[in-house]
């Protein structure tokens, strides 16, 4: 999905509506749905420009340690699955972590 507005555009469109433009004039004249107003006044209602940058940057690193994780967490269901294979072992795996006291 192509994003047509800037973050800073959208926060600007709700401050237009704050400061007394009808809701549907501001989509007719900007081109976007309502939908799309109401959707973007959720997320970005009451949010500066610099905590909208903010934001955009911690969802974007959110999404990478997503991404980390659900690489580890597969990378060790196989190495289980190939010590199971192997016959090297009948139980969890255990990590050196889980031996220090």
């Amino acid at each position: 999905m192509k994003k047509r507005f800037t973050d800073e555009q959208i926060i600007g469109f709700l401050r237009e509506v704050e400061a007394g433009m009808q809701v549907k004039d501001l989509c007719w004249l900007h081109g976007f749905s309502k939908a799309s107003y109401y959707l973007w006044r959720s997320k970005f209602g009451g949010v500066s420009v610099p905590k909208a940058d903010r934001l955009k940057d911690l969802e974007t690193e959110n999404a990478r340690l997503k991404k980390l994780l659900a690489e580890q967490v597969l990378e060790n269901e196989f190495i289980k699955e190939v010590l199971q294979e192997n016959g090297e072992c009948t139980g969890p795996v255990r990590t050196d972590a889980a031996h220090e006291g």
